[in-house]
């Protein structure tokens, strides 16, 4: 009696790492790359607080005094956050997607999970050029939000961002790394881990 074939499971990637550490850039290329839909938390937060009646929400808006503003606001009304992982945790069950998200790392059960790794000064460094501030006021910044940041989720889900690594399957140290060498990188762990497997 034949066999009956395995169903394959649907690809679910999450891109993790602090600001700076290039995630946002790499789950974008990754998915145009390998034809997966893109998910954003942080692209995801900034439209709800347009409606809410923030402005100038662009690159680097997470950083400014209006940015960290809004995460006050998060910090006062959790339901902000649960509602977003909620939209992220339903779209991830469709599969073929990769998740750019600080939390879903967490929240999801499975999938692939890499986080990227760099330095405070480094990640600062990479701000200061995206943005055109000195590097002093981007990792003055960075240390802001982040203390923030890492206090909403400790609060909301119980998991140290930046400081427990447990749902990762792939750590990268991107400090001395240019864009395409991560990228080069990225796409030959999942080539060797992720869609070789899937096709079996």
């Amino acid at each position: 009696m034949a066999r009956a074939k395995k169903k394959k499971e649907p690809i679910i990637i999450c891109i993790c790492g602090m600001a700076g550490s290039g995630k946002s850039t790499q789950a974008k290329r990754l998915a145009e790359k390998y034809g997966l839909k893109y998910y954003s938390g942080g692209d995801t937060l900034k439209a709800l607080a347009l409606i809410e009646g923030y402005r100038n929400i662009d690159q680097g808006w997470w950083e400014s005094s209006e940015g960290l503003r809004f995460l006050e606001r998060r910090d006062r009304d959790p339901k902000l956050d649960e509602e977003i992982d909620k939209k992220l945790l339903e779209l991830a069950q469709q599969g073929n997607v990769i998740l750019d998200s600080w939390t879903m790392p967490w929240l999801l059960d499975h999938g692939f999970k890499i986080w990227l790794e760099a330095s405070p000064e480094k990640r600062a460094q990479r701000i200061a050029q995206r943005d055109k501030m000195t590097v002093g006021e981007a990792l003055e910044a960075l240390k802001s939000k982040e203390k923030q940041t890492k206090a909403i989720y400790k609060k909301l889900y119980g998991f140290s961002l930046g400081e427990n690594f447990d749902p990762f399957q792939f750590i990268l140290d991107t400090e001395n790394l240019g864009a395409d060498e991560v990228l080069r990188v990225l796409c030959a762990v999942i080539d060797n881990m992720i869609l070789k497997p899937h096709r079996r």
